[in-house]
């Protein structure tokens, strides 16, 4: 978003300190224009701000379509950093030993304390973040994802702008064969913050929950799905603002158009169940 280049300059300067073979770089400027950055870092200036999973697919077509010209993307939050040198041989390592293996999500630690907020573990069973597990999603900020699973499934839901974005591509990847690996070893310094702190934070996070519901369950798991988080929310107590914002992005995620349909097969329903998350919650 441009308005944090010393923290961009500072994970440009990590990215750099990896261990082995140079790790092509692109940066998108998205709706902002972009800071000087060092020679060779591939750059685009979008004119307007397309949203998280749009900027992050101009960020996978710099390294041409489909993000083809290379084997493997990582995605990291320009605000964040790689306090370890060896990321890069670790992600290198995991891709190859395991054909299977489609994306790699991080373990995001505070870099003050150490400390890995529970939302940021993405399995039920979040209590103890430094296991490593098979999971069913990914963090979109610190992440890694063999380019073969864009070319097959397609790239991240530019329409949902904020939330939900990264479940709805792991979603498609599960059910065309792809596994998922949260690793507690890579790990991505980022400040603790809360999700609310974006305005459109709970009208975007209801609407997108019903895209995509619509987009990937079978239609007899679509009510069972989102009567479980509208429970879930009204459980958490949300502020009279915040609960009228999320009621209205849920009617939105029903009138407004939510792409294209592609349910997953029931077999991908079983092993989401077998991974530890049924898609009802």
């Amino acid at each position: 978003m441009g308005n944090r280049p010393e923290e961009l300059r500072d994970l440009l300067d990590s990215v750099a300190k990896q261990r082995g073979s140079a790790i092509e770089i692109a940066v998108v400027g998205n709706g902002s224009p972009l800071p000087e950055l060092p020679p060779g870092v591939r750059t685009v200036e979008l004119p307007e701000n397309l949203g998280i999973p749009g900027g992050r697919n101009v960020g996978i077509e710099a390294f041409g379509p489909d993000g083809g010209e290379v084997d493997v993307l990582l995605f990291l939050d320009d605000d964040g950093l790689l306090p370890n040198e060896d990321t890069a041989e670790l992600v290198r390592e995991a891709f190859a030993a395991d054909p299977a293996l489609g994306i790699v999500s991080f373990r995001i630690a505070d870099p003050e304390s150490g400390s890995t907020q529970r939302r940021h573990v993405p399995r039920l069973r979040a209590s103890d973040p430094l296991r490593s597990s098979r999971v069913t999603t990914f963090l979109g900020g610190a992440n890694a994802v063999r380019t073969e699973v864009f070319r097959e499934v397609g790239g991240l839901p530019g329409e949902f702008f904020y939330a939900h974005e990264e479940t709805d591509l792991a979603w498609r990847a599960l059910d065309a064969g792809w596994m998922i690996d949260y690793r507690a070893d890579m790990v991505l310094f980022h400040p603790l913050t809360a999700p609310s702190r974006h305005a459109v934070y709970h009208r975007m996070v209801a609407r997108n929950r019903v895209w995509l519901a619509r987009r990937n369950l079978p239609w007899t798991l679509v009510p069972v799905y989102l009567g479980v988080w509208m429970l879930l929310t009204l459980l958490r107590r949300p502020s009279g603002p915040a609960l009228r914002a999320w009621f209205g992005g849920f009617k939105e995620g029903w009138t407004a158009p939510s792409g294209t349909r592609r349910p997953m097969r029931w077999r991908t329903v079983w092993r989401l169940t077998r991974l530890g998350r049924p898609p009802i919650i």
